[in-house]
């Protein structure tokens, strides 16, 4: 027997005490990439981003949420409304220009309505300490009110995946699973994932995980138990290593992997080309 397969079926035992124990509707999900802000290693690992001469095509829009708070998202519009829709969460920096360039590029490639979302209400970080609060002081709850409200603005029978990075990444995997039957598919960058059979559950999406070898804080570990607790609540859920350090695919880190990035890019829009059909 493998030490996957001796991993996983005990893993099985524990997924079903916590799910024999949990409560029919889980507790906002905790965002567990929000207590790495306090390591010195983690903030340094984020290079501020550069200027970009960024001339957007889109658009800023407002939606209302649950919460009775608006919220607001960068929407790249396709000429069919009926057409899927991409979710694009943020680093956390916030909303910035690299994250609304990158929206576009994913707009051009996939041909759907892209809608990049704004988890900072407006706020976007010019320095790592100001990115490590805005991450660690956002309410779990008014997160999922901005991604509930965004999938009202696409529809009650939209076809939906999603796709984010390092934060964005594991709030990618959040919002699929609020999405429930409408996400099709979610893309996660180096995000970390839910540790919780209750939060999991309710994920209809197949998940596509892309990591790297060298982060300290997503690591194989991490990954090796997301993907026994996906095998034991029958979930979906494939994944890569690259021989690369965390923020490998941003271009504007020094970290960037041109080999591992372009393939790890290639594999992403490949997965949601067919997911978005």
């Amino acid at each position: 027997m493998t030490t996957r397969s001796l991993f996983s079926i005990t893993t099985f035992f524990v997924v079903a005490g916590l799910l024999a124990g949990c409560q029919s509707t889980p507790s906002p999900a905790e965002d567990g990439m929000a207590s790495l802000a306090d390591q010195d290693s983690f903030r340094q690992q984020h290079e501020i981003p550069a200027d970009l001469d960024f001339q957007p095509r889109g658009a800023m829009i407002t939606f209302p949420t649950p919460d009775g708070k608006p919220a607001s998202a960068y929407l790249m519009a396709s000429t069919d409304p009926a057409r899927p829709w991409l979710l694009v969460i943020h680093e956390w920096w916030g909303l910035n220009d690299h994250i609304r360039r990158e929206a576009e590029h994913l707009f051009d490639s996939l041909g759907v309505n892209v809608l990049a979302l704004d988890l900072y209400d407006g706020q976007v970080a010019s320095d790592r300490d100001q990115a490590g609060q805005l991450m660690q002081s956002r309410d779990p709850r008014r997160l999922e009110s901005i991604i509930k409200g965004a999938l009202d603005h696409c529809g009650p029978n939209a076809v939906i995946s999603t796709i984010g990075w390092c934060f964005g990444g594991g709030w990618s995997l959040r919002a699929s699973i609020l999405a429930g039957t409408r996400s099709k598919g979610c893309v996660m960058y180096y995000g970390m994932p839910v540790e919780k059979a209750a939060d999991l559950m309710p994920l209809q999406a197949e998940v596509l995980g892309l990591f790297a070898s060298q982060d300290e804080w997503i690591n194989e570990d991490v990954v090796r138990k997301f993907d026994a607790l996906c095998e034991a609540t029958g979930k979906r859920f494939s994944y890569t290593f690259y021989n690369a350090d965390h923020a490998f695919a941003n271009p504007s880190s020094p970290r960037y992997n041109s080999t591992a990035a372009t393939d790890a890019n290639a594999t992403a829009l490949a997965f949601l080309r067919n997911k978005l059909r």
